[in-house]
């Protein structure tokens, strides 16, 4: 069996491979993941953005970063030095010698293969003569020839080389290391032990320590272990939290902490800055001395908060703060809303303590609109848009036009809305119309139902009830044709809006205008006037004395009815005396349960349907990812692009208490289908529930509907089902043709033998 041989690459041939491979493994990912995007494409993305949110603070942010920043430059550079250090090793790698080459004695003798042996031994002595160390020639390559010539003349050799591909037969098995040999010299054992000792020793373990200790710091949303529990200890001390309450322990989180975020900063100039901006926003508990709230981190960060809320400016390093404290803020409050659902699960599975009411998870929501706004919780909803102002709103709320919201600044007609924003100029109104327009306009569809149950349509006690959301997005801008479309001409025939005005069904009301409750009343009261009048009271019979005479009348008028109406028939057709006999009786209630069977059979085929659809649906849900990147939100003060995000949840307003946990809405583009799921009631009877829609971006658009749900009583749980009840009677019978089986192959037999 032949040896085996280890050795370093003394010529440095193999470890230029490696290396080329190493280079390459970097620098192909590496492009691919960290070379800056399109440039162009983002500045366009932002040119088609400007005309709705050039005035946005995010906006103007990332115009200022897009041309002061150098890191895509120093990316680009960096890269490109690899592809530079790759190519210069692939370049050197493919001009190196093939050190390994197959024997091969024809070239050597520099003959055709296949020659003759003559022609060898001839080629053989011509070399021999050049080459031969007596007459001066190479003794190493007169040894080649030799052992070429012999590889081809001597029959074993030539086995050899057949075999083996080495006239001297199998040698031994070489394998080379693609590192320098100096690096096992003796001479630099020290040093190459002490690098080694180094990386692996020092280096490696600080690395993964250091990732390792901040990674447990944080959770799965990048918050803080310490926060989340700080917002657990402070929701279940004071399960009813009003929005004041809210925002100091909202800024008490760690993430403002110098200690715990080196990102958070505390000045020396703070001890000037901050007070007067308590001066100024006044009462804020200051003097409260419950820990964490009277900390400076938390202090600080409180009150640039509410001044972010109040629109104060402050002075460029507050300003630099604010930004950091109220980008944090979002995701915090996110993660005050899972605290609260977290809790609010363990009290109802638990018990033994109380769960945080509804107006406390609603006031996060509620302050996500007010910081990505920058607007108080009273302050009108209009001055999210551009060019509002406190001195301009009077103009909106007065008699002639009372609106108070986003809703009715859309139902106005064009004239009119111009005429009361007679205070912007032309081109400033037009501002205002865009953005008005980019704002979301959101129709919500529910349906309710069992699913994996018999009737999806009976809601037992117990069951567990699923409520499919239909979200659908449309722009202002569209409800503004609509209405335009809806409103008739000047010029046009007034008749088709008198036949609307005839047929309430066709009549088109207005997208946000909401019926008057009077019109409501008085259409009630038509409809049971008019149930009043068609419903005439049957006779009744009452006790008279001469009441036999009174029966004797109604049947003769009875009977004289019935003549006229046989006689009315026996005219029209004379056929249909002969339809109610029993035989066509039978047939017609025949064709009657067969038609009623169908439609059963149809109706179960549809459920079938419908719950493959679901689960299909469902099934694609999960394997899909979809981007939460929907559409922008127009904030002005809020310094980074936000999203337009949405809490979805069911909740029973008269109780204060969450029914259904709040789903995070963070893909609705055009469309978005939600599944609510929570337990039915354990009591019987009529509930009414509110699906709630809640935007996280904006204010003055959420949307509230009713739920109604009637309770019926579960099913008894059967202890034997029929289908598996199999009677005596049957049994019996089954064994009864089993003997009569083997009797009659018994007889057979007996007859067999007879003949």
């Amino acid at each position: 069996m032949a040896g085996q041989q280890f050795q370093y690459d003394d010529s440095g041939n193999t470890f230029f491979y490696f290396l080329t491979s190493f280079v390459g493994l970097i620098v192909i990912p590496a492009t691919y993941y960290l070379w800056p995007r399109d440039q162009n494409a983002e500045q366009l993305r932002l040119k088609s953005l400007r005309r709705v949110h050039g005035r946005c603070l995010w906006y103007r942010l990332r115009l200022m970063k897009s041309q002061q920043s150098i890191v895509p430059t120093l990316k680009k550079a960096a890269l490109l030095f690899g592809w530079a250090v790759f190519l210069l090793l692939a370049y050197k790698v493919s001009k190196l010698d093939r050190e390994y080459q197959e024997y091969n004695p024809y070239e050597v003798l520099n003959l055709d293969p296949g020659s003759s042996l003559s022609e060898i031994k001839k080629q053989y002595r011509v070399l021999s003569l050049k080459y031969h160390p007596d007459r001066g020639g190479d003794e190493a390559t007169f040894m080649r020839i030799a052992k070429a010539y012999a590889a081809l003349t001597n029959e074993q050799s030539r086995k050899n080389w057949e075999m083996y591909g080495n006239p001297d037969g199998p040698g031994a098995t070489s394998f080379g290391i693609a590192l320098p040999a100096w690096i096992v010299d003796q001479k630099n054992s020290m040093l190459v032990l002490l690098v080694y000792g180094l990386a692996f020793m020092v280096i490696l373990p600080v690395v993964v320590g250091t990732w390792w200790y901040r990674s447990i710091r944080y959770s799965g949303d990048q918050i803080l272990i310490n926060t989340t529990q700080l917002f657990m200890h402070f929701m279940y001390k004071t399960p009813n939290m009003n929005m004041k309450r809210l925002a100091m322990v909202l800024t008490a989180a760690f993430e403002f902490d110098p200690r715990s975020n080196k990102e958070a900063t505390i000045r020396p100039t703070d001890n000037i800055e901050v007070p007067q901006l308590i001066r100024e926003l006044g009462n804020i508990n200051v003097k409260k001395k419950e820990p964490p709230f009277c900390y400076p981190y938390s202090l600080k960060a409180r009150v640039l908060v509410l001044s972010h809320l109040a629109r104060m400016d402050v002075s460029e390093e507050l300003e630099e703060d604010q930004r950091f404290v109220v980008r944090k803020t979002p995701a915090l409050l996110q993660e005050m809303i899972n605290v609260g659902c977290q809790l609010t699960m363990m009290a109802n599975s638990r018990g033994g303590f109380h769960a945080p009411r509804l107006v406390t998870i609603e006031n996060c929501m509620k302050l996500t609109q007010m910081i990505v706004q920058g607007l108080q919780e009273s302050k009108s909803p209009l001055l999210q848009l551009p060019h509002f102002e406190e001195e301009h709103l009077r103009y909106c709320i007065s008699k002639k036009y009372k609106v108070r919201s986003l809703q009715d600044l859309v139902s106005l007609k064009d004239s009119d809305r111009r005429s009361m924003l007679r205070f912007l100029g032309e081109e400033k109104y037009d501002e205002v119309m865009a953005v008005l327009g980019s704002f979301p306009h959101i129709t919500m569809d529910t349906k309710l139902q069992v699913l994996d149950d018999e009737d999806s349509n009976n809601i037992t006690a117990g069951s567990i009830v699923t409520v499919t959301v239909t979200l659908s997005r449309k722009r202002m801008a569209e409800v503004f044709e609509k209405e335009q479309e809806s409103t008739p001409c000047p010029g046009e025939d007034p008749a088709p809006a008198e036949e609307a005005q005839g047929d309430p069904n066709k009549a088109k009301t207005k997208v946000w205008q909401s019926k008057n409750k009077g019109t409501k009343k008085m259409a009630k009261s038509k409809k049971k006037k008019l149930t009043k009048k068609k419903a005439t009271p049957a006779p009744t019979k009452s006790k008279q004395a001469n009441g036999s005479v009174a029966g004797n009348e109604a049947l003769s008028t009875a009977k004289e009815d019935e003549e006229e109406v046989s006689d009315k028939g026996s005219e029209s057709d004379e056929g249909e005396t002969n339809k109610d006999s029993p035989s066509e009786r039978d047939e017609d209630s025949d064709k009657q349960s067969d038609t009623e069977v169908d439609e059963m059979a149809g109706d179960d085929e549809e459920e079938w349907e419908a719950l493959q659809q679901s689960i299909q649906r469902r099934e694609r849900a999960l394997l899909e990812t979809k981007s939460k990147v929907t559409h922008p939100a127009y904030s002005l003060y809020f310094p980074e692009e936000k999203q337009e995000w949405w809490w979805l949840y069911i909740a029973d307003r008269r109780d204060q208490t969450l029914v259904s946990m709040p789903y995070h809405v963070c893909t609705l583009k055009d469309t978005e289908e939600v599944e609510l799921k929570f337990p039915a009631p354990s009591k019987t009877g009529n509930y009414q529930y509110s699906v709630i829609l809640r935007s996280d971006s904006y204010m003055g658009l959420d949307q509230i509907k009713s739920l109604k749900l009637e309770v019926h009583e579960a099913k008894a749980m059967l202890d034997n089902h029929p289908q598996w009840d199999i009677p005596d009677t049957e049994e019996e019978d089954e064994e009864q043709e089993d003997s009569d089986g083997i009797e009659e192959s018994e007889d057979d037999d007996d007859d067999d033998d007879n003949d």
